[in-house]
Formats: structure tokens, sequence, C-alpha cells
């Protein structure tokens, strides 16, 4: 390690303090400064390479220093780096609203702007639960007894999620969460929700049948539990979640965080099961990773009734202050514009292809559990034995081998940017199956 890094690893140990890590054990060893980038490989300050195995949390679609990205953003600094939505518009958040509704499950048509994801599903929350205090009967769907002594939904408080969903870190998303590592200690501060279990279309209709006059929105994430390891949903329990809404008169939200943008080989996982949920959350990938901007989309009916004059206090109260921001806006509207001049779905296809191919491969190595994947987004469930942080120990040897990974426990998660060469696709496999092998024969 250079001068230079010893530095700035001694201002990272004295004044850095990282999200989803015991400090402790970080301080106790080395760790890597990342210096710059470069499509799908990043550089320390000591000049060393890796792989991007994860896209940087799952955002990085185009890799690294993407020029086309990179001179949107200079071109907007040349006009305006912020200006606020309350009360003005800017270019940028109103041409990529546009862009967004084009590429959305039809129906959706009106798009709120937030920073990341947490806040875009803290916003979908809000949303839902004004929306039933605002409306009034005729309810479309039920026939409901004794609907003449209805005059509201205002009983209608309560929200579905499943077990083990993550939807992100404020108090709102926490609430509908379902992963006690990262929720348990918060409980006391958190809201009830109603907890089923994923892919349990029976259950999940037992409890809109009898508590449907009580629910405001089932909220889920389309296909796969990202954050929970990869789990996977059963193919068409998306469609009977939204199935069962409509029949039920509870809204459905989708949230899209993680598998937004192309990682299950469509631009959104809902279009997989051809559904359209009344709200959908989107954020890490949408601005190619380059600044953080996250949308929560809606139907033109929840939209509606949030309309009326002033002194009714129809309004929805929410919103901060960087909402909107043209450079943000500037860097989705030039990330979107890539998936077509690159036809980048179309490498995602091919990368799945291979994946198809060569994960099997890591069924031999003694450790490995269970490989499950949803498109490009794999989780590599290791069999710890008794000797818990394996999962860290496969990462520690990966970067040694020049890649970039951060296990969910247990589970390797191989996410790669979407740009990523067949090439470079195969030498993360390889690094990533290496690490493993050389990992378990280490513990034995």
């Amino acid at each position: 390690m250079n001068k230079r890094s010893q530095r700035l690893l001694a201002l990272d140990k004295k004044h850095l303090w990282h999200p989803f890590t015991p400090m402790r054990e970080w301080a106790a060893h080395d760790q890597l400064i990342i210096e710059r980038g470069g499509g799908s490989y990043l550089y320390d300050t000591d000049g060393n390479k890796y792989l991007d195995g994860v896209s940087s949390l799952w955002v990085t679609l185009h890799g690294h220093r993407q020029k086309e990205i990179d001179q949107a953003i200079r071109a907007q600094l040349d006009k305006v780096a912020h200006s606020t939505l309350l009360g003005l518009a800017n270019v940028p958040a109103l041409e990529l609203a546009a862009e967004l509704i084009k590429l959305a499950p039809p129906g959706l048509s009106r798009v709120f702007y937030s920073d990341d994801g947490s806040t875009a599903v803290e916003i979908a929350l809000k949303i839902a639960f004004q929306y039933w205090q605002q409306t009034k009967l005729p309810t479309s769907n039920l026939k409901l007894q004794n609907k003449s002594k209805i005059t509201n939904f205002k009983s209608k408080t309560k929200f579905v999620t499943f077990v083990n969903a993550y939807h992100g870190d404020t108090i709102g998303s926490v609430s509908v969460g379902g992963i006690d590592l990262f929720h348990k200690i918060y409980r006391p501060l958190l809201f009830k929700s109603l907890k089923v279990k994923m892919g349990d279309a029976a259950a999940l209709e037992n409890v809109l049948k009898k508590r449907h006059r009580e629910i405001a929105a089932v909220i889920m994430e389309p296909l796969v539990q990202a954050a929970a390891g990869m789990l996977m949903a059963p193919r068409g329990f998306l469609k009977k979640a939204r199935q069962l809404c409509t029949r039920y008169d509870v809204l459905l939200i989708c949230d899209e965080v993680a598998t937004g943008f192309g990682r299950t080989g469509r631009m959104f996982a809902c279009e997989h099961e051809g559904i359209t949920p009344d709200l959908i959350c989107v954020a890490k990938g949408l601005t190619g990773g380059y600044l953080p901007v996250a949308a929560t989309l809606a139907t033109e009916k929840i939209y509606r009734a949030f309309l009326g004059r002033p002194e009714e206090n129809r309004t929805f109260f929410h919103g901060h202050t960087f909402t909107g921001n043209p450079l943000g806006c500037a860097a989705a509207l030039a990330s979107l514009k890539l998936f077509k001049k690159e036809r980048r779905l179309d490498n995602v296809r091919k990368n799945i292809k291979l994946l198809e191919k060569e994960l099997p491969k890591f069924r031999a190595l003694e450790q490995v559990l269970e490989i499950r994947r949803c498109g490009a987004m794999v989780g590599i469930e290791l069999r710890p034995d008794g000797k818990p942080g394996l999962g860290h120990r496969v990462i520690l040897e990966a970067r040694r081998r020049g890649a970039i990974l951060r296990p969910l426990g247990e589970v390797i998660v191989l996410m790669p940017p979407l740009s990523i060469t067949q090439a470079e696709l195969k030498k993360l496999l390889n690094i990533t199956y290496q690490s493993i092998e050389t990992t378990t024969a280490l513990i034995r």
C-alpha cells in the first residue's frame, strides 16, 4: 500500500461510518479505497484493477465512465445544477417523466420523484394511505354487505407485505420489511403490517378476503426478493397477486428498485407476467449509477384522488429539497437512451444464456447449497457447516483474484453491469468459482 493510500485509510478509520458495516471489524483491517472506474472495472488508489461484480450495489448499468452520461451531466451543468420542483418545473425532470411513462407498464401515468429506493417506497405507502382517506364510495369491484352504511374507506390503513421482504431503511419502508437482521431492533418504532409468505396465494387471498376493509395496499418485490438472498417467487404469483388486489379493492405496490431497468431481461419485472401495479417504485439503476434519483409512478385514478381546491387539503404533502434534480434527471435520460442505442437488453439476454450454461458447474462445489437466478440476478447460497462468515471470506478471496463482490449473509450475489461482455462475465464466474473452491479448502 502506497503512502497516499495509507493516509486515506487513516482518514477512513478516523472519520467515516460505513453503512451495513460492523465498524470494529472494519477498522481492524486494511480496506480498498476506490479512486476511479472504467467500463466493468474499478481501480483502487494503488492502481489495482477489479471487475465490478455487483455494479457498485446494483446501480451501474452501463459501466463506469460511460461517455454519454458524462456528457449529459456536463451539458446540464452549463445550464443549471438544481432548481426546486416546489412551485416550479425543470426541463430534464419533465422529459424524464415522459420517458418513464413510455417505458412503464401501461396504465401508469404520473411520476413523483425522490432520491433513493427507500424514499420511493415511503412515498408509495403514504400515497396509498392518503388515497383511501380521500376516496369515497362506490367501489368498483366488491359487492360489500351493508354498502349503504359505508361512506368512505378511512379504515383502510394497513399494509400486507411478505416474509423476508426488504424495501429500504426509512421507518415506513422498514415497517413493511421482514428481515430480522436489519429490522428487529427498530420494532418499537414501526407500524404493524400483515405478513404473508411469498408465493402463498391461498394465504394472501385469505388475508385479503377477511381484512380488505382495513387494508390499503399489498407491497411486493416482483419475481425476486433480492436483499433476502435472491429468493424467487413461483411463476404466476405476481399475476395472482394483481388479480386478488383488484378483486378485493386493495392497491398493489411493486417495488422494482432492484429488478427494474433490465436486470431480469425485461425493462421491468412486472412485464414478465403482464401486470400493471397501482404504484411502482424505481431507483438504483435509474441514472445508470451516477446520481441519486428515484421515482414512484402512479395511475391516473390514484393521482385524481389528490385533486381538489386548496382548502380541501387533498394535496400530497411530501417532498425534499433535491426532488427532480436536473443533473440527476439528465443522467437518467442519457441512461435510458443507451438502452436503445446499445441494444442493452439484447446483451442482457445473451448474458442470461451464458449464466444458464455456466452456473450449473457451481453445483460441483461442496459448499454450494443452492443457485438461484432471475434473469441476470444471481444468488449462490453457501453451506456454512457451522462456520459463519464463509460468504465474507469468499468475497475477500475474490478481491485478491481481481473481482469485487458483496455477500448477503452466506449468499454470494452476482449482479454485474448490464454492459459486461461475455468474456468479462466468464472471468467473473471463474473468479467466483475459484474463490469458493479455495475458501472451502482453507476451512476444512
